[in-house]
């Protein structure tokens, strides 16, 4: 697999990487990092990053302003992305030829290559292993810093169980460049005042069931109470984890149109509960999408359920 897309990037004059939207660490430290090793490799090559940018996490790197006429004769890459439908920019159907790179679950099968490791931490890591097994490929100390900062972002800081002994490996070859890793941690995990406060709001409100099930709605008058948009609560998703007594979680967010759910686990599965809420993910992490305030109780009833079962099965 890493020789045919080695092969299939070296007979391209012109690469394009892209990545889900809303994207956080993994999503653009794979695709910032790919792009800086291929940019480093084959300077001949175009290679751009298409997108929208994330104020948040502009210390990753911006995107490229990346034209309709980009896209004739292009190698399309897409990073970190089991549906189609969470691309970010659409036009990825334009190139010539197009990669699939991902460690979700498969959704959606497509590209004229498809390399899934759902074993993988992260899609960072798999870029590490491309890199780092293809003979006379370059891995600058920017692209260390990308490919790290993703794979800090997905495994939580090594935290999570996809953790394993690759990652630490990957992990262990990557600091050895002499980036700041202080500095990223600051960027990574700083909050402002009004998350700050929201934090304690959710908190304040949790509450847990016997079955360790929780949930948690984040109605637009909270979130307007607070003046924070939804995208800025991903960093929140994770924290219920160390109460006592939680198994599984929700996160409901009121946008415009629809509800977004998160979800997390420390044990029950929880991505085909999401696959039935037009989303998916990891067995332990996972999103979808609530149409009204009544589908969310809904949902909230099944991972109930789920939670219940879990406790049956493992005592």
């Amino acid at each position: 697999m890493h020789k045919q897309i080695k092969d299939k990037i070296e007979s391209y004059p012109k690469i394009i990487i892209h990545r889900h939207v809303r994207p956080d660490p993994d999503a653009l430290g794979s695709q910032l990092g790919l792009k800086k090793i291929l940019q480093d490799t084959y300077p001949e090559k175009t290679v751009l990053a298409a997108g929208d940018d994330d104020e948040a996490f502009r210390f990753l790197g911006t995107m490229d302003d990346v034209d309709d006429d980009d896209y004739r004769g292009a190698l399309v890459i897409i990073n970190d992305t089991a549906n189609l439908e969470r691309v970010d920019d659409e036009r990825y159907e334009k190139g010539g030829a197009l990669i699939k790179i991902d460690h979700h679950p498969v959704v959606d099968e497509y590209g004229d290559i498809q390399w899934v490791e759902t074993h993988s931490s992260s899609t960072s890591e798999m870029i590490y292993v491309l890199a780092a097994q293809n003979a006379g490929w370059k891995l600058s100390e920017e692209a260390a810093r990308l490919l790290y900062a993703g794979i800090i972002g997905d495994t939580g800081r090594f935290l999570f169980p996809s953790t394993t002994e690759r990652t630490f490996e990957a992990a262990s070859a990557l600091i050895k460049y002499d980036f700041d890793r202080s500095a990223m941690y600051d960027e990574l995990y700083k909050t402002s005042l009004k998350l700050a406060r929201l934090k304690g709001y959710i908190l304040q409100n949790v509450t847990v069931s016997d079955e360790g099930h929780a949930a948690i709605p984040l109605s637009k008058e909270v979130l307007e109470r607070f003046e924070v948009d939804p995208s800025e609560t991903s960093q929140f998703v994770g924290m219920l984890g160390d109460i006592e007594g939680i198994l599984s979680w929700v996160f409901f967010l009121e946008e415009e149109s629809e509800i977004r759910v998160r979800f997390r686990s420390k044990g029950p599965v929880i991505n085909k509960l999401a696959g039935e809420y037009r989303g998916g993910g990891h067995p332990m992490a996972a999103g979808a999408r609530a149409e009204s305030w009544e589908e969310t109780k809904r949902i909230e009833e099944q991972l109930q359920s789920i939670c219940r079962e879990y406790r049956k099965e493992n005592g």
